[in-house]
């Protein structure tokens, strides 16, 4: 028996649309029964689209939300430590469910982002897939690109940011953005 080999998949850009790509692969993937796990390794506590629809999708969609929301940000009221340690269970909850053998597809949603934010090493990223199964299949998001995770990779797509409503003040859109 021959088994499909799985890829390592990053949309990565200051663009919108990199965890809606990651999220249409994981549609695409249920629809042939396939099981398929997102991580989120800085989305947490805010409500947004995917917590709603992915109760939609079970049993093939699993929804892990690690994250304690964006860094930085204005609303943001955790020390930068927790923001790490988060992102550090996020990684240990990865490699659980890419070694389960109960995914065909394990998204880590925001992963690059954690990475460039210094929530994570890059060598704990490699090292994470270099170990996966072959058979799965590992799609990161996240505004980063690493010369080390493009050449591990076998499909890189850039989303570029070419035109936003948000420079003309529109605010983000429920079920557009969030």
């Amino acid at each position: 028996m021959t088994v499909d080999k799985g890829l390592i998949i990053v949309y990565y850009g200051n663009g919108k649309g990199k965890t809606t790509a990651a999220l249409g692969v994981a549609l695409r993937a249920i629809g042939y029964e396939l099981n398929v796990c997102m991580i989120q390794f800085i989305k947490g506590e805010w409500n947004y689209g995917e917590i709603y629809s992915s109760n939609r999708l079970k049993p093939n969609f699993e929804l892990v939300i690690t994250g304690k929301g964006f860094v930085g940000i204005i609303d943001d009221d955790h020390d930068f430590i927790e923001h790490v340690e988060s992102s550090k269970n996020a990684l240990a909850i990865a490699k659980e469910k890419i070694d389960s053998g109960k995914y065909s597809i394990v998204i880590l949603d925001e992963i690059n982002y954690a990475l460039k934010l210094g929530l994570i090493e890059e060598g704990e990223i490699i090292s994470l897939l270099a170990s996966k199964p072959p058979e799965v299949t590992v799609i990161l998001t996240g505004n980063l690109l690493t010369d080390k995770i493009f050449q591990i990779a076998d499909l890189v797509t850039e989303m570029r940011e070419i035109k936003h409503p948000y420079k003309k003040g529109v605010k983000a859109k429920k079920g557009i953005d969030y």
